[in-house]
């Protein structure tokens, strides 16, 4: 018989699988030694006003705490004035925050055992906002589970609701990256916790405290997209993630994430106006006066793209056109097809296709200022006719289903924070039989992030796709790989040529590019440069079939 101290794993702790086992890990001598882990006062100062903030900002009254714990997020929303009520699966983690609540500030908690798969028969009301943080969501094993949990909030929440949900970063750690800084959730000092085993069914952490005593917890390591990706599918329609209370591209790696999910229904002409962090990164990039000149008079205000070069010194312009023509012989394009082109650019990959083939091309693209001089050479051309120009991000294609016959990218994917949401909305809007190709600077399938990280950072990114993430994820949505064009070399030449052609008219871009821009320009270039001669980087045309 085990006392109050004693976890109980079974002979293989390894095995330990299951949603049901958290309330037995939760024993009361482990509960009681949650708060030395904790450490109230410095997990406040470290996580600062930023749910509070986040909660204000959308004008919350009514709050769940479907993560209690010992109270502490529960404590300090009702020093906030948030009407709160606080649920948890544990019994003992909810004693021990009722007690916790009158010790800080006299506050009364409304407690409630809950389990979240069955959470609106347990719990009351609808509310504004439901916060599931603490790492609390890896708890559940089943993908059953976290679809029916994810339910139970969506359901609970009133129309405009929020859910703020948080996980640790379990991608550094099943990637072998994991390297807890220590400052955020678990801010106690002699305490510590750290992974004991990983796998993708399992991650066991050990909990080991001043006394000598240790306790595990077995949890699933979740995947930031996938979490995402869960959020969306249940209904979620806006998911912002932050790493350590900021965005996820800035800095090195986060020990935990934070998603953001709002239920508030939008129509598609209203989702242009709610991107992504990393898409509107990349919008007010090109939207920029620096870059829109640099562009459009380097590149000649036509291809925004990698070029195939038949030799280091030939043409920007007349290499960039090459790679539009051979992508287009991989396919059979009629005056019937039916073509998006995602991240279009200034048009002139969708002006050839129109041009030689008599076809309708879409071109989705997010920064308006490259979509006016779109639209005004498609009238100077006469092309206007087959060209439609939206403003809008390929994260949320303002389209039907099964629309396109060809979804056509060029060097565009790499901006999106959330590539594997790129891929479900090209193959959702792509029709039975149709094609997909592009291209996409990439890292290396062996590059390591280390040795990406100047290019990341120049990006305003955590990460780059790779040859193998595509063919991985375009077959998981049902796609067949027909072949990956490699032209990795081109990748260097090309950004050399972009190099050698701002430096040599660096007098044609006085007073139309800054000083500053041009700088971190060449350094960026000289990066990409030295990225692919070192086999960290890989380019190519990637060709797919629905």
């Amino acid at each position: 018989m085990k006392g109050q101290d004693e976890q109980f794993f079974g002979n293989d702790p390894l095995a330990v699988r299951d949603t049901d086992h958290y309330t037995e890990e939760y024993v009361t001598g482990f509960v009681d030694k949650w708060d030395e882990l904790i450490d109230w006062k410095a997990r406040a100062e470290s996580e600062g006003a930023f749910f509070i903030d986040q909660l204000k900002a959308r004008g919350v009254k009514k709050v769940l705490d479907v993560a209690t714990g010992t109270g502490f997020h529960s404590v300090r929303l009702l020093e906030e004035g948030f009407e709160t009520v606080s649920a948890d699966g544990s019994p003992e983690m909810l004693a021990k925050a009722f007690a916790n609540g009158v010790s800080y500030g006299n506050h009364i908690l409304r407690v409630v055992n809950a389990d979240w798969r069955w959470l609106n028969r347990d719990v009351h009301g609808t509310y504004d906002a439901i916060i599931c943080l603490g790492n609390s969501f890896t708890h559940l094993f089943s993908e059953r589970d976290r679809r029916k949990a994810l339910a139970e909030f969506y359901a609970m929440l009133n129309h405009d609701g929020v859910l703020i949900i948080d996980q640790r970063n379990y991608d550094a750690l099943l990637d072998g990256d994991y390297a807890n800084k220590h400052t955020y959730y678990y801010c106690g000092e002699d305490v510590s916790a750290e992974p004991e085993h990983v796998d993708d069914g399992l991650a066991r952490f050990v909990y080991r405290f001043p006394d000598k005593s240790k306790y595990h917890l077995n949890m699933f390591p979740l995947r930031k997209d996938y979490t995402r990706r869960l959020l969306r599918e249940v209904g979620f329609q806006r998911v912002e993630t932050f790493g350590d209370f900021q965005e996820t591209h800035a800095g090195d790696q986060p020990d935990f994430f934070i998603h953001i999910a709002e239920k508030s229904y939008r129509r598609d002409e209203e989702l242009k106006q709610n991107y992504s962090t990393a898409v509107t990164t990349a919008r007010e990039y090109y939207n920029s006066e620096d870059a829109d000149n640099f562009y459009h008079i380097i590149w000649g205000g036509t291809d925004i793209h990698v070029g195939l070069y038949e030799s280091p010194t030939e043409d920007i312009a007349t290499a960039s056109v090459r790679t539009v023509e051979r992508m287009a012989d991989k396919l059979d394009i009629t005056g019937d097809t039916q073509v998006i082109d995602i991240g279009s650019g200034y048009g002139g990959s969708a002006r050839y296709l129109a041009r030689t083939f008599g076809c309708h091309v879409t071109c989705v693209n997010l920064s308006e200022v490259e979509n006016d001089r779109n639209r005004l050479a498609n009238e100077r051309e006469g092309l206007d006719h087959l060209i439609t120009v939206v403003d809008g991000s390929f994260e949320d294609l303002p389209s039907q289903d099964n629309a396109f016959d060809v979804v056509w990218s060029q060097d565009a994917i790499l901006h999106s924070g959330d590539r594997r949401r790129v891929l479900e909305e090209v193959t959702r809007v792509l029709r039975p039989g149709g094609d997909v190709v592009f291209t996409d600077p990439m890292a290396s399938d062996t590059a390591k992030r280390e040795d990406l990280k100047p290019i990341l950072d120049r990006l305003h990114l955590d990460s780059m796709g790779t040859p193998g993430f595509y063919t991985r994820e375009f077959t998981r949505l049902g796609l067949r790989k027909v072949e990956f064009e490699d032209h990795t070399s081109q990748l260097t030449t090309h950004y050399g040529r972009v190099h050698d052609e701002l430096e040599s008219r660096a007098g044609e871009l006085k007073g139309k590019v800054s000083e500053e821009y041009q700088a971190r320009m060449k350094t960026g270039l000289r990066n990409w440069v030295k990225g692919g001669k070192s086999g960290n980087l890989a380019w190519g045309i990637l060709h797919f079939k629905n």
